[in-house]
């Protein structure tokens, strides 16, 4: 495809999808434009884009297909903008963004002058931000969801998803209520829930000094995701409100129920709570990409000496296998520690775990 591409926010979601677009249609051109002129400089500098505009005008007036990737509220703005701009009559404007309804519906503005918006929303992320972040890869295998309008053709949903075949996502064709009903409960509300763990945690650890040292190996696993952006978060409570209200009073419920069931000490229905939350937990598709990114760590037992850490990452190196964070979770002189390593596909936690172990006796374990 041959066209002009204009993508509005360059940060990670916004550059990844740039570089996939250049990477299957090298004939088109891709503008960008971020409100930090700076990070619009680096991704031209990046080859992320081709060139930057300073005002979403200048980029959008000859654009055939125009990318929002904002925060939802700015979204809104930037779209109302764009409906009074004099735009080519076959453009596609799309956006990223966690929660669909409310965007759809402001979009009327654009679809009641002939200009075709259709929601968008790649389920994908990593442990990096911005643009320099940004890779083709990140979309691979990923559910990408688009909230069309009834009247929006099936050829122009097409011309989308042939814009965007460089992601290799799996797209998927739903309304934006069932999006924000289906995200509300696998994605935004486990959010609320990690981020009340921590909050509860820092509050009882005012009294208990030892527990931000207990807290530092699973319990930082399980609650990694209240580290997101809590601008970004915030925005999206207030987008799926009505979901998330209906959501955390059924949570409610569910605690109640606990609650009683500790109250009765009754052993046989708290055994079938873990029990049957552990049934449908296991039968989960373990390969899949879903609303929340997965993180492909592998723990290694390491000896306490100078060096070992550089000597793990310096092998890896050696197969060219990217890591995309890397820690210590415990270690003591004398004794094993462990190191956490994530990487950013299954295929390369897999190639790390067969270069460590055929390079090194230190036994390694795969995390979930």
């Amino acid at each position: 495809m041959n066209g002009h591409v204009f993508v509005i926010g360059l940060g990670l979601i916004g550059g990844s999808l740039a570089l996939c677009i250049k990477n299957v249609h090298k004939e088109s051109t891709i503008t960008g434009y971020d409100i930090n002129y700076e990070q619009a400089g680096l991704a031209k500098a990046l080859g992320v884009i081709d060139d930057y505009v300073t005002s979403i005008q200048e980029g959008a007036i000859n654009a055939d297909l125009i990318i929002i990737s904002a925060p939802v509220n700015e979204s809104e703005v930037i779209i109302q903008l764009l409906s009074k701009l004099p735009l080519k009559k076959d453009v596609i404007i799309t956006d990223t963004g966690s929660t669909k309804r409310k965007i759809v519906q402001v979009s009327s503005c654009l679809l009641n002058q002939g200009i075709t918006f259709i929601g968008g929303h790649p389920m994908a992320g990593s442990h990096k931000s911005g643009i320099s972040a940004a890779k083709k890869i990140l979309f691979e295998n990923a559910f990408y969801l688009l909230t069309p309008e009834k009247q929006i053709s099936e050829e122009k949903i097409e011309v989308l998803k042939k814009w965007f075949a460089g992601t290799k996502a799996k797209f998927l064709t739903i309304t934006p209520d069932e999006h924000d009903y289906i995200t509300g409960i696998v994605s935004h509300f486990p959010h609320i829930i990690a981020a009340s763990l921590v909050r509860q945690t820092e509050k009882l650890a005012d009294s208990k000094s030892l527990i931000p040292r207990l807290a530092a190996g699973g319990f930082r696993d399980i609650t990694r995701i209240a580290s997101s952006s809590p601008i970004m978060w915030s925005d999206i409570l207030l987008q799926n409100k009505e979901v998330l209200l209906n959501l955390l009073g059924q949570w409610m419920d569910e605690m109640e129920s606990v609650k009683t069931l500790l109250e009765q000490e009754n052993s046989h229905a708290i055994l079938n709570f873990f029990q049957e939350a552990k049934q449908y937990r296991d039968g989960l598709p373990i390969k899949e990409k879903g609303a929340i990114p997965a993180f492909y760590d592998l723990f290694v037992d390491v000896p306490d000496y100078p060096g070992v850490i550089s000597e793990i990452t310096g092998y890896l190196a050696t197969e060219k296998i990217s890591i995309t964070n890397i820690r210590i979770i415990e270690a003591r002189e004398g004794i094993y520690g462990v190191l956490s390593i994530s990487f950013q596909t299954e295929e390369d936690r897999k190639r790390a775990e067969e270069c460590i172990n055929s390079y090194t006796d230190y036994s390694t374990f795969i995390g979930s």
